[in-house]
């Protein structure tokens, strides 16, 4: 019987790894709310609210729209897709200017999109944004 331990640790080892690839293929899969979109930038105008919401220096993530916003001076904006080049998921947080992908670990840099952790190598799609009258409105005619 000295094999029986070894065999069932054997199995309760495949039962976790499973489970957790199957967590990985929630997060990133396009049945969940926030998964990849077939287009990782919006096909219309999206009204993001108060530009004031966006800090001089740094960057705020909009993870429903599916956008990061950066304002690199008082007044200025640029906005990239939030979702991630390598597989597809949303970023979930944003740190200073790097955002942060949770499904496999990519980070990026919020002020140009480029990647500065794999194992994304893409950067991210840059998405107009203007801010009018102190509201903010990103994607095509934006």
């Amino acid at each position: 019987m000295p094999g029986l331990p070894a065999a069932r640790r054997t199995v309760l080892k495949g039962a976790a790894l499973a489970g957790a690839a199957g967590l990985g293929a929630a997060a990133c899969s396009t049945d969940s709310k926030l998964g990849h979109a077939k287009n990782p930038t919006p096909t219309a105008p999206v009204d993001l609210g108060a530009a004031s919401e966006v800090p001089v220096g740094g960057a705020k993530l909009y993870r429903e729209q599916r956008l990061v916003v950066v304002c690199p001076a008082k007044g200025e904006y640029k906005a990239f897709s939030a979702q991630c080049t390598h597989g597809g998921c949303v970023l979930d947080k944003v740190e200073g200017t790097e955002g942060h992908c949770p499904c496999h670990g990519s980070r990026f840099d919020m002020t140009t999109g480029q990647p500065v952790k794999g194992p994304a190598t893409v950067p991210l799609p840059a998405v107009p944004v203007t801010a009018e009258g102190g509201k903010l409105v990103a994607g095509p005619d934006a």
